[in-house]
């Protein structure tokens, strides 16, 4: 395993014959090939004019494959080497297909154009070291396409995602931003703030204890972020609703959960009872704006209605908390 991060075994580039360097160009065309067409099923139900993109980048890397394969059937017959990226040191390298599908689809066309840059970096020493005159006429061809057409995937897009078609796609793709992380997260930062204010204010106004209300909020915190992230994850698969993965909602929900119960049970480390509390009413304040900014910013919630639903709620359950702390 250390050799292989250290790169031992592997060799370097200026050690390769020109029939390595073609055998290398050739199986580097596939596996490119083979990652446009990934992106392509990726995106093509929600973003289908941007798989347009990377199914024209695949034709045109086979198309690539093709000019190479005939060359070297010309030069060194019909056995191609078995050579490929990950036997060359300092080699371009190709991001795993899962970690990038995953990502946004500006972020897939950044990661596509990098590919291309590396592309025309390999393609330009290539050429420089060939000495075969239709060898290092094809493999500069190939370095000038890269450069003067510049990014294949920026060309692309003009042409199968104009304007009117990127509106439409950001408008998706925030959507689906809203499902998976916002919505999941504001219903946990909902409930972690408004259900722990009556266990939190009960122990502080019946035990005048910092510390043992601080317990009680750490409890009631960790605990209500782990029962919302667990119930999120078991309610919906996201299959059919599309609100995606459950274990990215559950953590979303469980996290904010647990960060509304904090809010106001932290100032509770402070030894001076009044200090305290006075800080934590007003953290409490501090969470209901950020809950209602949300609400109305990414829900779309009219201000007033919004900040009607936050306060009232919070307010009628910090009163509990005070009555039975009181009691």
């Amino acid at each position: 395993m250390l050799g292989r991060l250290a790169g031992v075994g592997r060799r370097s580039f200026s050690s390769l014959s020109e029939q390595e360097i073609l055998a290398l160009a050739i199986s580097s065309e596939e596996d490119d090939s083979r990652i446009y067409l990934a992106y392509a099923d990726a995106l093509k139900e929600a973003f289908p004019d941007s798989a347009k993109i990377f199914e024209a980048m695949s034709a045109e890397e086979n198309e690539h494959r093709r000019r190479l394969i005939e060359l070297y059937r010309q030069r060194f017959g019909e056995r191609i080497l078995l050579i490929r990226r990950e036997h060359v040191r300092g080699y371009m390298e190709r991001r795993p297909v899962w970690l990038t599908r995953t990502q946004s689809v500006e972020a897939i066309r950044d990661e596509a154009e990098r590919m291309e840059r590396q592309a025309w970096r390999f393609y330009l020493q290539a050429a420089r070291v060939a000495q075969d005159a239709a060898t290092r006429k094809l493999l500069g061809d190939l370095a000038e396409e890269e450069r003067s057409h510049g990014s294949m995937a920026h060309r692309l897009a003009q042409d199968h995602t104009p304007g009117s078609i990127r509106d439409k796609e950001a408008h998706v793709e925030r959507r689906q931003m809203i499902l998976t992380y916002i919505q999941p997260g504001l219903a946990g930062l909902m409930d972690g703030s408004v259900s722990t204010l009556a266990p939190i204010f009960a122990a502080a106004f019946a035990t005048g204890d910092t510390w043992q209300t601080f317990l009680v909020g750490l409890a009631a915190s960790i605990g209500a972020g782990i029962s919302m992230g667990f119930t999120e994850v078991a309610s919906d698969d996201g299959v059919i609703s599309g609100r995606g993965a459950p274990i990215k909602r559950g953590l979303a929900t469980g996290i904010m959960t647990t960060v509304g119960g904090l809010g106001h049970a932290l100032p509770y480390l402070i030894p001076d009872f009044t200090i305290a509390t006075t800080l934590a009413i007003a953290l409490v304040f501090v969470e209901l704006w950020a809950i209602s900014w949300i609400q109305h910013r990414f829900m779309e919630t009219p201000w007033s209605r919004a900040i009607f639903q936050v306060v009232l709620g919070g307010a009628l359950v910090f009163t509990a908390g005070i009555l039975i702390g009181t009691a």
